[in-house]
């Protein structure tokens, strides 16, 4: 499916937190990956495959030399050179896998899908609010049978927020009365959806935040950051109070950091955050908002699970477009002329080698 996936990027393959003292299989882009912690802390990204018999490396182990095959007991680097091989003095020069480019950021590993050669650290998108000092995160990761572009479509259209999450985050009022914008950024696209005049959702209730039995302004800015990956802030404050001005720190402030990295063309790991600025290091509000949030997220798995069914008896179309639909339509726009290009360059790279 190499039409669907942009290859030169970052993509979340696991918390940091998951990746101990045992290997961690994961599949990204169609390519069965293996992760590890060496020796020195490091975490190293492996093709999950031993290079003499194609036992799954992830089968294996952790040694102090590296990851160690559970069938014939060789040990692979973390640049995916054999190190050695019990059963005899010299590791073979071919002995080898692929071997990706790895960082851990924000609580994440990062891996580098592309060319090794291509890889900057400093193209990883900022998700700086889920390490900061000044905010709490809580989150997990949700694996999603769907199209990863699903994914991003239904968090940059949150109309859908009125229907599908009326237990959670929404009800009807938010499906009906918001007015968007959307806008190009160097990196994807910017929308935001002011909501006037609504009931407080449920969880928003819950959050002990907002005034009781009072009517919200909401608001929701969305950013898109190609190929895969959403930042949207979200809250709501008392009605006229300025949070349709954009004045937001008074109200309900919420954060919710979303990376969707494909693991086949039908298939995503969903890794998610809800992050606050308010009642730090309390318990009680990390149990709220996780499981707050989560059932929100649930509840979106559902629909996008039928949605792909649907799909893969009759494919896609945008032939039915509402004004609605307008961020997500830019953002699939932005992410097909992003893999267009790529392919259109190694097109060109390949031609001038023959």
């Amino acid at each position: 499916m190499a039409g669907t996936y942009l290859r030169n990027s970052w993509y979340v393959a696991a918390w940091s937190r998951e990746i101990a003292d045992k290997p961690f299989a994961r599949t990204m882009l169609d390519e069965d990956i293996v992760l590890y912690r060496g020796a020195d802390g490091a975490v190293a990204a492996l093709e999950d495959r031993c290079p003499h018999r194609h036992l799954p490396l992830s089968m294996g182990s952790v040694t102090p030399a590296g990851l160690q095959c559970g069938y014939h007991g060789l040990v692979m680097g973390g640049d995916g050179r054999c190190v050695s091989v019990p059963s005899q003095q010299a590791a073979p020069p071919n002995a080898r896998v692929k071997a990706y480019v790895v960082v851990e950021r924000y609580g994440w590993v990062w891996v580098w899908m592309g060319a090794a050669e291509n890889a900057d650290p400093a193209l990883i998108p900022d998700f700086g609010l889920l390490d900061s000092a000044e905010h709490a995160a809580v989150g997990k990761t949700n694996r999603v049978a769907c199209d990863y572009r699903l994914v991003t479509d239904n968090l940059m259209d949150l109309s859908h927020v009125g229907y599908v999450h009326t237990s959670t985050i929404g009800n009807a009022a938010f499906g009906e009365k918001g007015k968007l914008t959307v806008q190009r950024t160097e990196h994807g696209v910017s929308a935001t959806r002011l909501v006037p005049d609504v009931p407080p959702p449920p969880l928003y209730v819950k959050s002990g935040v907002l005034p009781e039995g009072k009517n919200l302004d909401r608001w929701s800015t969305m950013q898109y950051l190609a190929p895969s990956c959403v930042i949207i802030h979200t809250g709501g404050a008392e009605v006229g109070t300025g949070a349709l001005e954009g004045k937001y720190k008074h109200g309900l402030n919420l954060w919710v950091m979303n990376a969707m990295t494909p693991e086949t063309s039908t298939t995503t790991n969903y890794f998610w955050a809800s992050v606050r600025a308010h009642a730090l290091g309390d318990a009680a509000a990390d149990t709220l908002f996780f499981e707050g949030v989560g059932a929100a997220f649930e509840e979106d798995r559902i629909v996008l699970e039928a949605q792909q069914r649907v799909l893969d008896k009759r494919g896609d179309s945008w032939a039915v477009a509402f004004r609605g639909d307008a961020a997500a339509v830019e953002s699939r726009r932005v992410l097909d002329r992003r893999i267009a290009e790529e392919q259109t360059a190694a097109a060109v790279q390949a031609h001038a080698a023959e």
